[in-house]
């Protein structure tokens, strides 16, 4: 019995002598880490991924347009130009006139109704998307340029030139009765049209006064 309670004491002794010499080892490795870490300078501490851009690299991908006209690029585009390129590059999702779909409607009010379009029910029914008009949603005809050049047509996205684009925006905003027939688009006359959509709108970063 007492041989047993020996060995008992003994393994305990052991265990306990084994985690000391573990916690002191984890300890020093530690310190010696941290003393490591703050003698490296950081150059050296850099993991080594990607790429660093250069300037000309950045502004390649620096296209964003924004509600007051910076970034708009150079080039001007009139609505009977962007009438042509709209009937080849955009008709067979928007429809003729920007209403007829199957893609999201251009023209137009919101909503499920129109009075002026009795077969709006019928379209938006097939053509969820067709509820909404990009025309009378969007606040910004700045906003309308930029989401043309990224990313139509959509077969073809960035093919159009700043100058085309600003000829479809043109013809857009002519279907929305916001510009005459005659109106030409560029970087001083686009932010000058005001949307319907900016009275619904509101900025959650509003300027300061």
């Amino acid at each position: 019995m007492r041989e047993h309670m020996c060995c008992h004491v003994l393994l305990a002794a052991r265990a306990t002598v084994r985690l000391g010499v573990a916690v002191v080892m984890a300890a020093a490795v530690l310190t010696a880490g941290g003393a490591s870490e703050a003698q490296t300078p950081p150059s050296s501490m850099a993991i080594g991924l990607g790429l660093a851009l250069s300037p000309a690299d950045i502004e390649r991908y620096a296209i964003t347009v924004f509600p007051d006209g910076r970034n708009l690029p150079p080039g001007r585009g009139s609505v009977e130009q962007g009438s042509r390129l709209y009937a080849m590059h955009c008709a067979a999702c928007h429809g003729a006139q920007g209403i007829e779909g199957p893609a999201a409607r251009l023209a137009g009010t919101d909503g499920f109704i129109g009075w002026s379009d009795p077969l709006r029910p019928l379209r938006v029914r097939k053509y969820p998307l067709q509820v909404l008009s990009v025309g009378a949603m969007w606040p910004y005809a700045t906003t309308v340029f930029d989401y043309v050049r990224r990313g139509m047509p959509l077969h073809a996205p960035k093919s159009l030139t700043d100058a085309e684009v600003y000829a479809v925006t043109a013809h857009l905003l002519h279907l929305n009765g916001l510009v005459p027939g005659h109106a030409v688009m560029d970087r001083e006359t686009l932010p000058l049209v005001v949307m319907p959509g900016r009275a619904r709108t509101v900025n959650a970063w509003a300027l300061e006064p």
